[in-house]
This record gives C-alpha cells, structure tokens and sequence, in this order.
C-alpha cells in the first residue's frame, strides 16, 4: 500500500477521533459543538468515499504500521467489505448527528458534550474496524467501540441506567476476554500469525496439518467472543442497553456496536478460518443452523414486546443472525445476502430507532398500545416507519428483500429446505410484530386524553431536525432495494475473489 493510501487510511479513522476533540472543548458553545459533530461526519463520509475508484477496479492493499511481536502488528487493510461497512457507518453518522440536534435539545438531555464526544469516538473505532488488517487490530479497536460506548449507554445516570450500562460492559468485556484473547493465541500458535488471507475467502490462514479440533474450538471461540453480534445466548445486554437516549440506540443497533459485532464475525469467519475449513469441519452448516433458532427465537419474543424500543431491540438480535446465516452456508450467492445484509439493515434500523425517537420527543409515547392515531398527527414519522418495517420483513421494493432474495438462493444452493423455512417463518414473523404498529398508528382508536385532539406534532424545528433525517433514510432502504448494484458489486469483490 503507497504512503498516500496509507495517510488517507489513517485521516479517515483520525477525523472522528479530532471530531471528539473539538467538541469537548466546544462545550459551552452549543451551536459550534452541534457543528462540530456534523461537520467531521460529513468530512468521514467524503473520506471514506474517495477509497471507492481503487476498490472498484479490484485493487487490495494492506499495510503494516508497527510490529509488537513477529506475526503480531497492527495493520490496515484496504477491501470491498471493510468499504461497505465504513461507507454505512460513516454516512449514517451524519444523519444522526443532525437527528441529535433534535433528540438531544428537544428532551433538554445532560452532559450533552460528553454524548457527542463519545458518540464521535466510537464511530472512529468503527472505522478502526473495517479498515483492521488483521485480527489483533480488529480486536482493538472492537475494544475502543464497547469501552466509548459504555458512557452512552449509562447516559441517563439513573439505576436503570447504570444497571443496563453495566450488564452491557460486563457482557462485553468479559466475552472479549475470556474468548477471544484465548482464541487469538490458538490461531497464532496454529498458524504463526493473525493476518487476514487476502488471496480469496476459501483458504483461510492455516495449514495442512493444523488440528482440526483445536482449529474448531478456535472458531467457536471467536464465534461467541464478539458478543455484539447479538446471537443467543450471549444478547441479553441488548435488549438491556435500550435504556439509552434513542440516538444511542440507533448507533447501537444500525450503525455502529452491533455492526461491528456482526462485521468481524464474518471477518473472522472469511478471513482467517475460510469457506474451506468451515465446510471440511461442518461449522458452516453449524453456525447455520445455531443461529437460526437466534432467528426464530427473538422474533418469537418481539411479538410479546408491548414497548416500542423493547420490540425493535429483539428485532435487533434477530435480524443480525441474517448476516452471520448468510456466511455460514458458504456459497457465493447466501454470503452474497449476508454482506449486503450490514447495509439493508442500518437504514432501515435506524429509520425505526429514529421514528421511536421522534414520536417520544413529540408525544411521549413509548408504548404501542398508546399510539392509536398517531399516524394522522405524525404522517412522515410513520410512514418512513412503515417503510422501513417493510425492509425488515423482506417486502419489494425495500433493502431488505434483495438480503432474503440471496439467502433463499443460498439455501436452494446446498439444497436445504430446513434453513428456507426458517426464513419463511422469519419473515411472518417479522410481519407478525411490525405490522400492528402502523396499523395501530393509523387505524387504531386513540387513547381518551387524545379524542379530538388535532394538528400536527412534526412542525416544530427541533422536531423537524429528527423528522428530515428518518424520512432520509427511510428513502434510501427503497433506493438500496431498487439499485444496490455498488454494495453488490464492492461485495462481489470479495466473494469471487
């Protein structure tokens, strides 16, 4: 990789970690903080977006920075998937910062600059991530993610807070600790480093020899090591963690913790184990089939969720076992749906996050029961959640049914009915929870105190700072679903490399 590159590399995951900076000390001056935050989101995005010419002609390019032991460094790499993830993170953190101004200043929330300043950070550990050449700088700055976190989580400073925040660091932390860091030293042991295989995703980065034994328990430690992935049963810190401000849940659950979570999951599963290995052993078609009970089971819990955010948390769990599904059943076409899975599900998700926000600042409501009507009062706030619900089912012309059109391809493609019926099931299941909330908002009778009550609730410039941003992204679900030809394409990189 030429020094150019490199630079542009660490600018890119730099202009976040300033962004933070700049704010901290912004802090008494509200309008420059707000500022701040979404000028350095947009100048991430602009980063990330000169990378696509050099990845789109099929180059790859890896680069060592420093080295701390033989076949241990800290490296960047440079490939389709690290670009898909970065260019969701990154245009989404500018959404969301706008959204912020909103959210933050309608509810008149705390120690708003220690928000943004951690929220800034966090996106530059994701960027950290995607851009990680091996698995020792994946696992750093999957750390800095969960540790910049934990103070946006515990942001209300209330019991409730503290104890969501500390199940969350402890879930976290203890996983990556007590998992991962043993499965870094087997992988090492096995194959004299933790660099990723650049050469295609079939290989992998161990021998012949390697025992297939240790080589398993390596990946089933890394397989519940990144416990931001979400899959049962390590994902009660999900749920748990929605006691956070509504943005924070939105960068929780779409843009960037679980993201991460999912992203170096299949990192890990591409790059360092290979398609190969995982058919050879069976661990595909295991983790294929251990995450569809994720699948089914959370969807199964979310129909009993009464509260909004509650029931777009075990969505959460849910639909992120797509991606890693996607993966483990190995062929060009179900990784194919996996990968662009990251990108369907952070707009649509975060609409959702974004639209439960919007209608609490505006009405108070967090309970589904209570917003009978709504939809008159908030009709673009509902509508995008509509939408939005349509790419988490799976309907055209969403995101959301080119994910479930390539994992069907899959499941035809190793010839597995079980697996297309979990989909199946998942997607009724999906249409079981999300369809009575905008049936509710719209045809569902209001509650006593809201007889009668007229005008609308989204013409207020605070609220209109959190409406523009959902109605964004509920747009691009429905683009990503007619025309996702450049996460296809970036994808298909690596797929048939």
């Amino acid at each position: 990789m030429n020094t150019i590159i490199t630079s542009k590399i660490v600018l890119t995951m730099l202009i976040p970690m300033v962004t933070g900076v700049l704010v901290m000390f912004s802090g008494k001056k509200p309008n420059l903080r707000d500022s701040w935050s979404t000028l350095g989101a947009i100048l991430t995005f602009a980063s990330v977006l000169q990378f696509l010419p050099t990845i789109l002609d099929g180059t790859q390019l890896q680069y060592t920075l420093f080295e701390l032991y033989p076949g241990i460094t800290v490296k960047l790499n440079l490939d389709g998937l690290g670009v898909v993830f970065a260019l969701v993170a990154s245009f989404l953190w500018i959404l969301a910062s706008l959204y912020c101004v909103g959210y933050m200043r309608g509810l008149n929330e705390h120690a708003q600059t220690r928000f943004y300043v951690c929220y800034a950070v966090s996106v530059g550990a994701a960027m950290g991530a995607a851009f990680a050449g091996n698995l020792f700088t994946l696992y750093l700055f999957y750390e800095i993610v969960s540790i910049f976190t934990y103070p946006l989580v515990m942001h209300h400073q209330d019991e409730e807070g503290y104890a969501g925040a500390k199940k969350y660091i402890v879930y976290l932390m203890f996983t990556s600790k007590a998992f991962l860091l043993p499965a870094m030293v087997i992988i090492y042991v096995l194959a004299g480093t933790l660099d990723f295989q650049t050469a295609g995703i079939a290989q992998g980065i161990f021998p012949a020899e390697a025992d297939r034994f240790v080589v398993g328990i390596a990946y089933l430690l890394c397989l519940f090591g990144f416990a931001k992935s979400g899959i049962m049963p390590l994902h009660n810190w999900l749920p748990d963690a929605m006691v956070a401000p509504t943005p924070v849940s939105a960068l929780l659950h779409a843009v960037v913790v679980v993201k991460v979570g999912v992203f170096s999951t299949c990192r890990v599963m591409l790059s360092i184990f290979g398609t190969n290995i995982l058919h050879e052993t069976g661990l595909g078609i295991f983790t294929a089939y251990f995450v569809s009970v994720t699948i089914l089971t959370a969807s199964i819990i979310a129909l009993t969720k009464t509260n909004l955010k509650a029931r777009l948390a075990y969505s959460t769990v849910s639909q992120l076992s797509y991606i890693i599904l996607g993966v483990a059943m190995l062929t060009p076409n179900s990784i194919t749906g996996g990968l662009i899975h990251i990108a369907n599900h952070a707009f649509a998700k975060i609409t959702l996050f974004f639209a439960a926000g919007c209608i609490f600042v505006a009405s108070g409501k967090k309970d589904i029961g209570e917003m009978g009507g709504l939809g008159y009062r908030m009709p673009f706030t509902l509508i995008a959640f509509a939408v939005a619900s349509l790419g988490m089912i799976g309907a055209p012309p969403v995101g959301g049914f080119v994910t479930k059109w390539y994992l069907a391809l899959g499941t035809m493609d190793i010839h597995n009915w079980i697996l297309l019926c979990v989909l199946l099931a998942s997607s009724l299941l999906n249409a079981g929870y999300f369809v009575p909330i905008f049936l509710q908002a719209f045809f569902g009778k209001p509650l006593p105190e809201d007889e009668g009550v007229t005008g609308s609730l989204e013409n207020k410039p605070l609220i209109m700072f959190m409406v523009v941003p959902l109605v964004i992204t509920a747009t691009l679900s429905v683009l990503v679903g007619i025309y996702p030809d450049l996460f296809l394409n970036l994808i298909n990189l690596m797929v048939k490399s």
